[in-house]
């Protein structure tokens, strides 16, 4: 997870353009206070431009499903999309850049589907089974994306800090209260987000080929552990 904006406003606040917590489309999500948050905002673009940018984002994620976040450089982007290298660095600025614009769609496919997908990870279903679904839709989200995740993490103490974690912890901690779990919700947040975090789930998966099953299963035991109830 990465991100360039400053974290998201308080439940009792708007966001900062207005939208008070209503996603891309236009509805409103679970929460007043959640909006989707970008990790590197790209400015508003012209048609063209917008369709040049997806171009090379696709050109990107597919090199990177091919070769790995580790290996993508600017000159194979720029080849796959059939543009000048300078092309890519006018839009992204940089290789950093580029794997953040990447990056930044993936995370917010995630967030659309827990702020106002279907339940029972989005609204819908009681906070106690949202809890549920939450850690393995992030589970999965974070083992298809590690190499991308880790590509952009040049300063892990900023990977604490950034809006799209905040985000998280926003989330989780709404859901704690609403399932009526006792203790401190915001410190039990950053528990549950630890258990979640992408060199964890990479090592336990990869390294100790553990199955995602039992990750998630584990996720589960702790949330019903915590006074949520069981998953159903």
């Amino acid at each position: 997870m990465t991100g360039l904006t400053p974290p998201p406003p308080s439940p009792d606040q708007g966001t900062p353009d207005g939208t008070h917590g209503r996603t891309p489309d236009g509805t409103r999500g679970e929460h007043p206070g959640l909006a989707l948050i970008p990790v590197g905002e790209p400015p508003q673009l012209r048609a063209d431009a917008a369709r040049n940018r997806t171009r090379l984002l696709e050109a990107a994620s597919q090199l990177t499903a091919r070769c790995g976040a580790a290996n993508l450089t600017m000159e194979a982007v720029a080849a796959a999309a059939g543009v000048g290298k300078g092309t890519v660095f006018r839009r992204f600025g940089d290789r950093t850049g580029l794997l953040l614009a990447l990056l930044d769609h993936r995370e917010q496919q995630l967030q659309a589907a827990f702020i106002s997908g279907p339940p029972p990870l989005g609204p819908g279903a009681p906070a106690a089974q949202r809890l549920h679904a939450f850690g393995p839709a992030v589970i999965r989200h974070e083992r298809d994306h590690h190499d991308l995740i880790l590509a952009t993490r040049t300063d892990p103490l900023r990977a604490y800090s950034v809006p799209a974690r905040h985000l998280r912890l926003t989330h989780l901690g709404m859901l704690l209260r609403e399932a009526g779990v006792d203790g401190d919700a915001e410190l039990l947040a950053h528990t549950l987000l630890g258990y979640l975090d992408t060199t964890l789930v990479h090592h336990l998966a990869v390294e100790r080929g553990m199955s995602l099953d039992r990750l998630e299963a584990t996720w589960h035991d702790l949330v019903t552990r915590l006074g949520a109830g069981p998953a159903e």
